[in-house]
């Protein structure tokens, strides 16, 4: 028995490596994938982003220059107030989301209908959805001011004026986040048990002190998951303003994202240096207020 126990513990290195090449070999494909379309790309962009472009592509080193100028610059400033605005406003769409879903949960029958009609503007093409808000807030013959005109409101030229244009662009945000906000809290809600509501009721809680007191406590996870996702896809939101705002538009100086200045800087006016700073910085930002969310997810989120 001796012997065998010797002659086992020597083929068990073996055993392992072999267990841990097979291993390695199922997760290479995705290895080399987050290599090839994350980490390299990034490490590519940090590097331009510490050099100066030229119009035939070649690059020299400048140190933190383009960093400097970032600062400085007051484009960025403007842009970075754009997303700021364009975030917190979408925001605004996850309690709206909890209302809707709370009310969805509530119906007996065709409630997958429901889901699939808020959800329906997820999977529409972005550049779609750009074009009809585009022909709803026309100035000139857009839906929305004709149905203000029926109630004696002047309407305004909403993505032409400065002033409002990245809050008009704002509400098409609400409107297209609804639709993941909603699955996810819905889910939340299915996953509370209905004992808590039926001894609440025997309590003598109504529905506003039963919402108020077991559905939000217990919603918070889904809730402060579905906020880290907002903020984040809020301030990459590119598109909406590319088609509703549009390049030749007067507004666009004062309602431009932070990426939208990137495409500006880096693909328009070739200057791949600086638009590079630009990513990074929003990297950056991205990061910390990611950590700050999960800093303070520890006071209101209840994983009960």
């Amino acid at each position: 028995m001796a012997k065998g126990g010797v002659a086992a513990e020597r083929r068990r290195p073996h055993s392992h490596l072999r267990e841990a090449t097979v291993g390695y070999a199922f997760i290479l494909p995705a290895l080399v994938g987050i290599v090839a379309l994350y980490l390299f790309p990034l490490i590519k962009t940090a590097y331009l982003s510490f050099t100066k472009t030229g119009v035939f592509g070649d690059s020299t080193f400048i140190g933190g220059a383009n960093y400097a100028n970032l600062v400085t610059d007051p484009t960025f400033g403007t842009a970075l107030r754009s997303s700021a605005i364009y975030t917190v406003i979408v925001l605004l769409a996850i309690p709206i989301s909890i209302v809707i879903a709370a009310l969805i949960a509530q119906v007996r029958h065709g409630a997958t209908l429901y889901r699939i009609a808020y959800f329906l503007p997820v999977v529409t093409l972005p550049v779609a959805v750009g074009m009809v808000w585009r022909f709803i807030y026309n100035g000139d013959f857009g839906l929305l001011n004709a149905l203000l005109s029926l109630i004696g409101i002047d309407g305004k030229a909403w993505v032409a004026d400065p002033t409002v244009a990245i809050f008009a662009v704002s509400a098409v945000g609400i409107w297209t986040s609804l639709g993941t906000a909603i699955i996810i809290l819905g889910a939340g809600l299915q996953g509370i048990p209905q004992d808590l509501y039926e001894a609440a009721s025997l309590d003598g809680a109504g529905p506003l002190r039963q919402f108020r007191s077991i559905t939000l406590p217990l919603l918070t996870p889904s809730i402060f998951f579905v906020s880290v996702l907002s903020v984040i896809g809020s301030l990459q939101m590119f598109d909406l303003i590319y088609v509703m705002i549009g390049r030749n538009n007067p507004a666009l100086s004062q309602s431009q994202t932070i990426v939208y200045l990137f495409y500006q800087k880096a693909f328009v006016e070739g200057n791949r240096g600086y638009g590079a700073a630009i990513a990074i910085a929003l990297l950056l930002i991205i990061m910390a207020l990611t950590a700050i969310q999960f800093r303070l997810q520890k006071r209101w989120v209840f994983y009960g």
